[in-house]
């Protein structure tokens, strides 16, 4: 039902014989099946010598060629690849042969490529003097070396003239594969030729004289490497690991595995199958997967029911998984690699406690854990199908308590967070559910194993007395006398189950300002408050009071008071700078401006009242200026001669009553040479005006 498409390279009349096939390329149309038995087509070796010890060799185990050249099917046979190969060898020559199996389709290209036709289809190139059959050489021979491989014919003969191939191969790199007899036109391969590094070589031949001129020529010379099976299937893209949740359905996909083949694709050497060589573990079943042979795709082929996590042996596979070329044959070449499958968990087991009621104790007053809920879950460890989500959902009004999970246990830490009181409550009862962070899967519900019941017992303890209210406030106004009472503590004990007597002290007294009375709590005053003390921040005073009882051993409170004082005029105003100088040759005499500052609060401080004592003599010598509330400006009247001069100055402030401060200013007036100061001499002469007029009423006294 099929037959050969014949291509002559050349016409048989205008040569001379030639060894190796008479037709190296054949085109034959895919048939639907290549029948056992049934001729293919028939292949024509001669080697010009009587083909002695010919033997055929093929590509495709599944095809032979009998002595006569009969390429026939040893089997029934669908699949075959796109090419098959046939070397041919005699005791003197060699030669492959090549088929190409094409569909109807791809015909008329094919043939079109391998004829060269140029122009109208059907149309022959025209013939040249020069004829380059392609060759065909398959890799990996073996030496001896050189090897004839193919030979070139010039149909018209001429003297001397000589055959020269060039192109990669022979003059180009890599250099020297390939080499032409320049006398018979035979081509010779020189070393083993490798497909993967080089397929194709295109070489060109002329034909020269004895002076190098080309006189025929180029010719296209194409050598095709014809593959071996000389390379392994590899994996490249490991590591391979793949997962599939628990329970999945028989044939769910978990992973593909493809191998690379360095080979030609084309044939059979590249045709890669796969296939399951070991399974470990090898329980519930030593079958728990299925590969794809031609895909390599990885499917599950047990029941959704023994594809359980929690009954598996290991939730880890690990298949080491074959890759055969030669389409799985046993002359195939093989690969390995392992592919590691994981068996996700699903939230198919809800966690349970391990016992439905817990006990604890704690002491009323203290926080902290104080009781670890323990729960099973079979579900993956460190997953949130395992991990524990626990919720308080009775017992808790007052928010007393919280728990939370612990991540290396998943046990429930129930901690104490409000401190519980004995006289309140001696007794709590918590009911406590437990939920995993992922949800169950639909057909699996929480039961009552997910519940359980926490009982507490708070044992009593001697708490110390509490002060009401802490802290507490009062204002008083400072420099009240010593004795007065500041204020009555009140503190009370917790423990109303038992009679006890308490005694107040002081703690924390930083001034030593404060008394209390050991029985009744009153507080009275022992030194002058003083506002503008260190020990006073913010106009408020702060100390410690402590309220004991009678237990054994007796329990302690702390209540802490804090006195707002209140301000009177109690500082009178400073003056600032107390020093000034003056250039004796000044022009500008306003020698300096005076600030005043007070302890004091507002309304007993600014506006001050700046004023000169009363000045005697001829002649006033300075002057003040009031310049705002706070400040006034010294002013010299007239330059004056160096000395030392005490001006007296009094400063009052605006209290009720006003307080008045009576200072004075030393003022140094200097000799200023080359803006330079010298108040050196200065110091010696002690001048005041207050010696100046004791000295001139002395001398006014003796002259009377």
């Amino acid at each position: 039902f099929f037959s050969p498409q014949v291509l002559l390279l050349a016409w048989a009349e205008d040569l001379e014989c030639v060894p190796g096939f008479q037709q190296k390329v054949f085109y034959i149309e895919k048939p639907f099946e290549f029948t056992e038995d049934r001729l293919v087509l028939n292949l024509k070796f001669d080697d010009c010598k009587g083909n002695n010890k010919l033997t055929f060799q093929v590509s495709n185990p599944d095809f032979t060629v009998e002595g006569n050249g009969s390429l026939v099917a040893l089997k029934n046979a669908s699949e075959v690849g796109r090419a098959l190969f046939v070397h041919a060898r005699s005791e003197h020559a060699e030669d492959t042969a090549q088929i190409f199996i094409v569909g109807a389709n791809e015909k008329h290209g094919a043939l079109k490529e391998i004829l060269k036709l140029e122009g109208n289809a059907g149309i022959p190139r025209q013939k040249r003097a020069i004829l380059a059959t392609p060759i065909l050489i398959p890799e990996n021979q073996r030496p001896p070396f050189p090897r004839q491989v193919g030979k070139v014919i010039r149909s018209e003969g001429t003297e001397g003239a000589k055959f020269r191939l060039s192109g990669k191969g022979v003059d180009q790199d890599p250099k020297g594969i390939f080499r032409i007899n320049e006398i018979t036109g035979d081509v010779s391969v020189t070393r083993t030729l490798d497909r993967e590094a080089i397929a194709n070589y295109e070489l060109e031949v002329e034909v020269t004289d004895l002076s190098g001129k080309t006189i025929d020529g180029p010719v296209r010379l194409d050598i095709a490497v014809i593959d071996q099976n000389d390379n392994r299937p590899m994996f490249k893209e490991g590591p391979y690991v793949g997962h599939v949740m628990e329970g999945s359905p028989t044939g769910t996909t978990v992973m593909r595995m493809t191998a690379f083949d360095a080979d030609d694709v084309s044939t059979d050497n590249a045709l890669l199958r796969y296939n399951i060589l070991k399974q470990t573990p090898t329980k519930p079943s030593p079958n728990m997967f299925y590969i794809d042979p031609e895909k390599g795709d990885i499917v599950t082929v047990v029941s959704p029911v023994l594809l359980d996590r929690e009954t598996m042996e290991s939730p880890k596979y690990e298949l080491v998984i074959e890759a055969k070329d030669m389409g799985g044959l046993d002359v195939g070449l093989t690969g390995t690699a392992t592919a590691t499958i994981l068996i996700d968990d699903k939230n198919d087991h809800p966690p349970e406690f391990t016992k439905k009621e817990f006990q604890a104790t704690v002491k009323e007053g203290v926080t902290g854990v104080i009781v670890n809920l323990t729960v099973g879950d079979r579900d993956d460890p460190v997953t949130g199908a395992w991990r524990a989500v626990y919720t308080i959902i009775n017992g808790n009004p007052g928010q007393s308590f919280e728990i939370h999970t612990n991540p290396q246990t998943n046990e429930g830490m129930l901690s104490v967070v409000k401190p519980l009181d004995y006289e309140i409550s001696a007794f709590h009862t918590l009911l406590i559910k437990v939920e995993n962070e992922d949800p169950l899967i639909p057909d699996i519900a929480y039961g009552p194993s997910s519940t359980a019941t926490v009982q507490i017992t708070v044992e009593d303890v001697n708490e110390g007395p509490v002060f009401h209210p802490n802290p507490m406030t009062v204002t008083k106004q400072e420099n009240i006398p010593i004795g007065s009472v500041v204020l009555t503590v009140n503190a009370t004990d917790p423990d109303t189950l038992q009679h006890q007597t308490i005694r107040y002290s002081v703690h924390k007294d930083p001034a030593g300002w404060l008394e209390i009375n050991p029985t009744n709590g009153t507080i009275g005053t022992t030194a002058v408050l003083d506002r503008e003390s260190p020990y006073v921040q913010d106009n408020v005073y702060t100390a410690l009071f402590l309220a004991i009882d009678s237990g054994n051993p007796p329990a302690t409170g702390t209540g802490t008071l804090h006195i707002t004082l209140e301000d009177v005029n109690d500082n009178v105003p400073s003056l600032y700078p107390t020093l000034a100088k003056v250039c004796d040759d000044a022009k500008d005499l306003r020698v300096v401006v005076l600030g005043a500052s007070d302890k004091d609060l507002h309304p007993n401080t600014d506006p001050f009242k700046f004023e000169l004592s009363k000045q005697s003599g001829p002649e006033k010598l300075w002057s003040i200026n009031k310049l705002n509330n706070t400040h006034a400006q010294v002013i010299l009247l007239q330059n004056l001669k160096k000395a030392n001069y005490n001006i007296p100055i009094s400063v009052t402030d605006s209290g009720k009553p006003p307080l008045t401060n009576n200072t004075e200013l030393k003022l140094q007036v200097c000799t200023c040479k080359k803006s330079k100061m010298d108040c050196s001499a200065t110091d010696a002469l002690h001048i005041s005006l207050t010696l100046v007029l004791l000295s001139l009423l002395s001398l006014l006294c003796k002259s009377f």
